[in-house]
């Protein structure tokens, strides 16, 4: 596996979100990788806030917490075990989160699973796994939080969906593209809906970024992990993959006052990915 960048502490963040407390679905990491969840969960706590990791391996949840508390040692982060596809485990974990740390102002879904195949290939059981991971995971995981940011009258809802969502990347993976288009409606929908009670919705369409995720699920589409790395690094308008704290240092800004204004955005970190009218060939530069 290509080694990952570290996390480092961004300049301008610290004190941003504190007495604030995120809960993040998804947060897990193995060995300490540096996930989207994980640059988020270290995003979130470098910015004072409260940090509730939830995965669904209780070790990759504990991983998390334990490289957050080694960047940012006066964090307060707990780590729960959860699972985003069943309404009563993420009950249970908001329950837990909010007994803990007292409340949750800002929702963070992280999930995501690339289903790879299409109508040719893939069943229709794991059409519907694929919806149900990328999608309908955050109807559950909002449908439990939402009535604790009602309740005290703001929150702040953050949604990665992906440009994959937004158009053609050159995948054979229509399940994940058509449940995170899915997943930015229904972004736009809650911060129409509830905007005027405090809460804001927005949503986060990654592009090409150097996260462990595309060791695990993208590397079949190539020959090699060289050849990955490289074609996805070319695809990329500035020339290179994102990082994972791409999305942190954005997530973080979402989140926070300096963004009151800001709702029912779907927000590409892409390099300018989805402005390119095609996908650029082999001889392209």
């Amino acid at each position: 596996m290509t080694p990952l960048p570290t996390p480092s502490n961004r300049p301008g963040t610290a004190g941003k979100l504190s007495g604030r407390t995120v809960a993040i679905f998804g947060g897990g990491s193995t060995d300490g990788a540096i996930t989207n969840g994980l640059a988020c969960a270290l995003a979130y706590a470098q910015a004072g806030a409260q940090v509730a990791v939830v995965d669904l391996s209780e070790d990759a949840a504990g991983t998390s917490r334990t490289t957050v508390l080694k960047t940012v040692p006066d964090a307060s982060v707990i780590a729960l075990q959860g699972d985003v596809t069943s309404s009563g485990s993420v009950d249970r974990c908001v329950g837990d989160i909010v007994e803990t740390l007292g409340t949750i102002d800002v929702l963070h879904n992280n999930v995501g699973v690339a289903t790879m195949g299409g109508p040719l290939e893939l069943e229709v059981e794991e059409w519907e796994r694929g919806i149900r991971l990328n999608l309908t995971s955050a109807f559950i995981t909002v449908k439990h939080v939402l009535p604790v940011m009602l309740k005290q009258g703001r929150g702040s809802i953050i949604n990665i969906a992906s440009v994959g969502g937004m158009r053609y990347v050159g995948y054979n993976y229509p399940a994940y593209a058509a449940a995170k288009a899915g997943l930015i409606q229904f972004t736009s929908h809650l911060a129409v809906q509830y905007g005027r009670q405090g809460i804001r919705a927005n949503a986060i369409s990654p592009g090409f970024i150097a996260s462990p995720m595309i060791f695990q699920q993208i590397t079949s589409n190539y020959h090699s992990v060289e050849e990955m790395v490289a074609e996805r690094n070319r695809l990329s308008p500035t020339g290179s993959m994102g990082e994972p704290h791409d999305i942190a240092g954005a997530s973080v800004f979402l989140a926070s006052d300096e963004a009151r204004y800001i709702n029912g955005v779907n927000l590409p970190i892409d390099g300018g990915f989805v402005e390119q009218a095609t996908l650029p060939t082999s001889g392209d530069q």
